[in-house]
């Protein structure tokens, strides 16, 4: 269990539909941000969320 796991400084929340290889790297997912959703994958404040197959598991990008 995380002690104080709040995420300061977040002031933007990108969920992406369907399901992501979250096999996929940092670098795969930034490529991803940039050439599907046409965003800043480097905008300060802003969290993107992936969800794989099993929807018991997402990764995150800061």
């Amino acid at each position: 269990m995380l002690k104080d796991a709040t995420a300061h400084g977040i002031r933007k929340v990108y969920i992406a539909c369907g399901f992501t290889d979250l096999r996929t790297g940092i670098d795969g997912l930034s490529l991803l941000v940039q050439e599907q959703f046409l965003l800043n994958p480097l905008e300060k404040g802003t969290l993107f969320l992936f969800c794989g197959r099993k929807s018991d598991r997402i990764k995150g990008l800061i």
